[in-house]
């Protein structure tokens, strides 16, 4: 496993965050950001005030728990014929979520089950959290989402958008990579995925090297952040990370926001794998030039100034008129192929 450690900083302003993290495209560890949440205050003073705390907050509807057998050792993921996954998904009430935590928590077992419940919505599933435990830094119409679990290991993804991830109790180890990592990371289904964004194959706990060779230049990037109560750490948009929780209850918010919510980048790579991947190379080369000219090139942005504003159309600047402009024209496009 590699040694580079994420960069790291003392907890920030909002104005600091705003004009020096948030730009940029490396991961931060802010140490302290939040370190005085109720709710980190709570899981100092133990896992029953933890689990107490947090169940103060049912009343909401239940909460989407992954429950996986001992066997997993806490890694969710694909069974071994990729024909299903090993774990289960239960709609659970979050008291009776606390309370088998923490009746796993003391009673000491060596080999728990697996239990996680992902990204659930604090506004939905625990109602006043927010409230509680406020943000202090700008993170534009982010909700704040809640992780609740045992000891567990989340396989690397990325997120299609800029990540503030904040642990309340517990130790966790986030593994990432950069976005250039990707053919070494030996990216699984698109389409039949564990929790919405597809994931890499490989376990970086125990990398399999001989059938993922690659691997190994992967690991040469990758950079690990450990994390514990009060810490936050940044994750700029499509990086890859690994998150590993080592406690018997463990929790963490964590903030998606858009820098536009009609954005879907990964929709239209999946459109490019029916529409051109498989063109005869001229072609594919000539497409190539499109793209460049029009969405990757220095002057993409400007690619219809040759044009009067009035007729620039989909070529035109951004914002809520062009956005459904275009919309207009893929619906009509896909619709008479169809």
């Amino acid at each position: 496993m590699t040694d580079t450690r994420v960069a790291e900083r003392p907890a920030v302003d909002a104005e600091t965050f705003a004009q020096e993290i948030a730009p940029s495209y490396a991961p931060v560890v802010l140490r302290g950001q939040v370190a005085d949440w109720p709710a980190v205050a709570a899981g100092r003073r133990g896992e029953r005030a933890l689990a107490e705390y947090v169940a103060g907050f049912a009343g909401g509807k239940p909460l989407e728990v992954l429950l996986g057998p001992p066997e997993i050792a806490g890694r969710f993921f694909y069974r071994d014929d990729m024909r299903g996954f090993n774990f289960t998904r239960q709609q659970v009430p979050l008291g009776a979520l606390m309370g088998q935590l923490l009746h796993l928590a003391e009673e000491g077992a060596a080999d728990p089950p697996a239990i996680y419940a992902n990204a659930a919505a604090a506004p939905d599933h625990l109602p006043g959290w927010g409230e509680a435990n406020q943000l202090d830094l700008p993170a534009t119409g982010a909700t704040p989402r809640v992780w609740i679990g045992n000891a567990t290991r989340v396989a690397t993804h990325y997120d299609a958008s800029p990540n503030l991830a904040a642990v309340v109790a517990g130790r966790r180890r986030f593994t990432l990579f950069p976005p250039e990592q990707v053919a070494n990371l030996y990216v699984g289904p698109l389409d039949r995925t564990l929790a919405g964004p597809p994931a890499s194959m490989v376990d970086p706990d125990e990398p399999d090297l001989e059938r993922y060779p690659r691997f190994a230049e992967a690991l040469r990037h990758a950079q690990v952040a450990e994390l514990g109560p009060g810490d936050m750490l940044f994750i700029p948009a499509i990086w890859w990370h690994h998150v590993r929780a080592f406690d018997r209850i463990n929790v963490l918010v964590n903030y998606w926001w858009a820098y536009d919510t009609s954005a879907t980048p990964f929709v239209a790579m999946v459109h490019a794998l029916m529409s051109i991947r498989d063109l005869p190379p001229a072609e594919k080369q000539a497409w190539k030039a499109w793209f460049d000219h029009l969405v990757f090139g220095e002057d993409a942005a400007r690619a219809g100034d040759h044009l009067p504003e009035h007729v620039r159309g989909v070529l035109g600047a951004p914002g809520k008129e062009r956005t459904e402009r275009i919309r207009a024209y893929l619906l009509g496009m896909l619709s008479a192929r169809s």
